[in-house]
């Protein structure tokens, strides 16, 4: 049983709604924006104007379904920023989208001139890092990505802010259909995926939140009472149990039907809330460059989407507070606890 420090609590609480539930709406995606704005326009790289305007855009129009929003800085915050509410949560994510990948493995990094320290001067909330990680890639590579997590938690603890992880696999060369885009890996093993979060789960790694990618491939996900559920809920149960802590499901492109299905296996397995991006807003952004009617998907079809997802976890998902972890009776707001009085004097 654990309590958490003020920083890190407070963190928590500006993420969830006010029942202790995770609603939060990534905007932080860079390739799967870039790429298809750079086709549109058969140029290398896409215009920063048009990158930023499509991430202010889901800013003003899914802050409102959102307990939280999750934005890069590269492109949201410069301009995004300015249009979310100081009543919404602020995560900023800390992990460049260009890695190293010779094949063996991929190698993360921070973005140059950010770290946890300019995140939470400038008023974030949570510091999100996403690491891609297999367990039989080349040793010298995890090794890499462990230490990269492990300074990353140090830093959260040192500066007092929660430290949501984002944890994905991924295709080596050796497999068919290998690939360096952001999407599921084709034919992921679940061994994998659960590996990968019960190695990320240790303390050395100070995790306070994971957002994590459906153990099974999305399309494969029946859903709570669709046919054969029992056998996937029971990998989305060990997953639960491996992670240990809160966590959140991410889409990872999975479609809208698909991404709900995953949602009902994790909140019985005891997620509190998602973190995520292109189930909500892929269907509009396909509009490029019709910006009205972008806008009109967004504020309609995506916004009524994310009120569906909503119900769901308002029914279904645990709150953040009544985990385990926390002795299930929300001890993690107890001021009494040592923890919380320690370097903030008596209160």
């Amino acid at each position: 049983m654990m309590a958490l420090s003020a920083g890190k609590l407070w963190g928590m609480r500006r993420m969830a709604d006010a029942n202790g539930r995770f609603k939060m709406t990534a905007v932080d995606q860079r390739p799967p924006i870039k790429g298809p704005i750079a086709k549109h326009y058969g140029t290398a790289e896409a215009p920063f104007a048009d990158v930023a305007r499509f991430k202010a855009l889901l800013v003003q129009t899914l802050q409102d379904q959102s307990s939280a929003m999750l934005l890069d800085p590269h492109f949201a915050v410069p301009v995004g920023l300015a249009d979310l509410s100081p009543a919404k949560g602020l995560i900023v994510t800390l992990e460049d989208s260009i890695f190293e990948d010779d094949g063996a493995g991929r190698r993360s990094s921070e973005i140059d001139d950010w770290s946890v320290n300019k995140i939470k001067r400038m008023g974030g909330d949570a510091v999100k890092v996403l690491a891609w990680y297999r367990p039989d890639a080349d040793a010298a590579i995890n090794a890499h990505q462990q230490d990269f997590v492990k300074r990353i938690g140090a830093a959260c603890a040192r500066y007092d802010i929660p430290f949501l992880f984002e944890l994905l696999v991924f295709p080596l060369a050796s497999d068919a259909h290998q690939t360096k885009d952001y999407v599921e890996m084709a034919g992921k093993k679940a061994d994998d995926v659960l590996a990968s979060v019960e190695e990320f789960a240790k303390p050395d790694y100070g995790v306070d939140v994971f957002k994590l990618e459906s153990p099974v491939a999305a399309n494969a996900v029946p859903g709570v009472d669709g046919e054969g559920w029992q056998a996937v809920q029971a990998t989305f149960d060990e997953m639960g149990r491996l992670a240990g802590r809160p966590w959140v499901m991410l889409s990872a492109g999975a479609g809208k039907a698909a991404f709900r299905n995953i949602l009902t296996h994790a909140y019985r397995a005891g997620a509190s809330g998602y973190l995520a991006g292109r189930a909500i807003w892929l269907d509009a952004f396909g509009h490029f460059p019709d910006w009205e009617r972008m806008r009109a998907d967004l504020a309609g079809e995506a916004s009524a989407y994310m009120a569906d997802l909503n119900a769901l976890t308002d029914a279904e998902a645990a709150p953040w507070h009544a985990h385990p972890v926390f002795g299930g009776d929300g001890r993690a707001f107890v001021p009494a606890d040592a923890s919380f009085r320690h370097g903030y004097g008596e209160m």
